[in-house]
């Protein structure tokens, strides 16, 4: 790597202490600190004359940074991006469901290389299946004062203040299915910065024995949670992927005293899936392993001798697990049904019992795109918009519809009387309806009471549907100590 020379007209000199390197690109000098008595960081020094001797190369465990070749024997048994031992809840793949290789296709077309007959008898098929399913949802659009201060802080930008108004739904809609209490466990998946939680905590105030488990399987910068320094609550934060978690390992919940309550802010499709699985039934069968009571002694407390001995076997144990349930309820905003994998999907029953299967699976997850994907191609042709920006905005949405947005757009507007825009976002909103139906079933058959409600405007964000579930033996969740 050459030093770059700054250009002639460019003025003032690297800061002291800091790399001389001229990035081009930002046409601004280097701002890395570089080493006592050089005048590169350990980036750019191959630019100096007295590093030329030394070769510098892309980290084998991370390409985004450079290393002495050699030294590289050295770097790998420190590199941050090294295989780390993994921790005791660490379980392969425990809530990725049963894999099933027969019913996965080998290869699949994009939905914008289908036939048109193709197309209308998969459309067909979904508006069968959605048939009777209510596609009006209740609005529960609410606040909470913990938030308000934020809200109405001009600091805050637009942006900004479109997460604020979500966070502050989510919590009122979690304070309204009375979770929102002492001696708790919430269990924040996909948890990103830590927001979330974090408003979770203010509204909470001085509750006692509360405990937040932030669960991300990337490391992320900005967090917040490392600024509460509340004696009554803890925040421990879990690098790790859904898909191999196991909360039952997790020392503060090994115990079973501390009732869960997960939630979650835009849970990216298949993560849905991994954290209901991990939640209801990796948790709760874990939880019932460890109970010492004998079966009949459990079913006792609130049944009769002569009920338990009418009671099929199935039944019992069923009637068991709902008053067992260390889950005290759930409560998760969806996102990004398109990225939703058949293999981890809870609700393949619902479906396989409306005769479909992992190939309508696939085409529906990639058409729910259609709802969010933002397709203008109609209205931007008639707008005002300069052409290198209709171009930019058509480019984003197919990006954001999860590849297929673009493609099918584009073939609706060039089939006339196929579909209208219109007609694919409805389309887009059953396919999305259809696969939370799944989830609703499986929570069902898992011993809660599910529901589907809007949480946000449209306006405020496209993704506004709120899944909550509460356990079926009680409307609030029972306290222990």
């Amino acid at each position: 790597m050459a030093a770059s020379a700054p250009p002639q007209s460019a003025t003032g000199f690297p800061e002291e202490g800091r790399c001389s390197y001229f990035v081009e690109k930002k046409k601004r000098f280097c701002r890395m600190v570089a080493a006592a008595g050089r005048r590169f960081c350990g980036e750019h020094a191959a630019a100096a004359e007295e590093e030329n001797a030394r070769k510098r190369i892309l980290c084998p465990l991370d390409p985004k940074h450079t290393v002495y070749e050699d030294q590289l024997a050295k770097h790998l048994k420190k590199c941050n991006s090294r295989e780390k031992p993994k921790p005791e809840f660490f379980i392969q793949d425990i809530n990725a469901g049963l894999k099933d290789e027969t019913e996965v296709p080998e290869q699949l077309v994009p939905v914008s290389s289908l036939s048109e007959e193709q197309l209308e008898n998969l459309i067909k098929k979904l508006r069968k299946a959605s048939k009777g399913l209510n596609s009006t949802l209740e609005d529960h659009i609410m606040s909470h004062p913990a938030l308000q201060g934020a809200l109405s802080d001009p600091k805050n930008g637009d942006s900004a203040i479109k997460h604020l108004k979500q966070q502050a739904s989510i919590l009122g809609n979690i304070e309204k299915l009375k979770l929102l209490g002492p001696r708790r466990c919430f269990v924040e998946f996909g948890a990103g910065k830590g927001k979330l939680s974090h408003w979770v905590d203010i509204a909470l105030k001085d509750a006692e024995k509360v405990h937040f488990i932030l669960v991300e399987k990337v490391t992320t910068r900005f967090k917040v949670d490392g600024k509460h320094r509340r004696k009554n609550s803890v925040f421990e934060r879990l690098q790790i992927d859904i898909q191999h978690l196991c909360l039952n390992k997790i020392p503060v919940l090994r115990e079973g005293k501390l009732p869960v309550v997960g939630i979650g802010k835009h849970l990216c499709g298949v993560a849905t899936d991994l954290a209901l699985r991990c939640l209801v039934e990796t948790c709760a069968a874990s939880y019932e392993e460890r109970s010492e009571e004998p079966l009949a002694k459990r079913v006792k407390n609130d049944k009769t001798e002569k009920e338990i001995n009418t009671l099929p076997k199935e039944r019992s144990e069923k009637s068991v697990a709902e008053k067992r349930t260390p889950v005290a309820g759930i409560v998760i905003a969806l996102c990004c049904h398109h990225r939703c994998d058949w293999r981890h999907y809870v609700g393949k029953e619902y479906f396989r019992a409306l005769g479909l299967g992992a190939v309508e699976f696939h085409y529906f997850q990639r058409m729910s795109s259609w709802a969010t994907c933002g397709m203008q191609d109609a209205s931007l042709e008639s707008s005002d918009t300069a052409p290198e920006r209709r171009r930019d905005l058509t480019e984003e949405s197919g990006q954001h519809g999860g590849g297929e947005g673009r493609g099918a757009g584009q073939r609706a507007g060039g089939s006339p009387g196929l579909l209208t825009v219109e007609e694919k976002k409805k389309i887009g909103h059953l396919c999305k309806l259809l696969i939370d139906q799944g989830r609703i079933q499986y929570l069902e058959q898992k011993g809660f009471h599910p529901a589907l409600q809007y949480y946000t405007d449209p306006m405020v964000s496209l993704e506004n549907v709120l899944l909550t579930a509460l356990p079926v033996h009680s409307s609030s969740p029972e306290t222990t100590a």
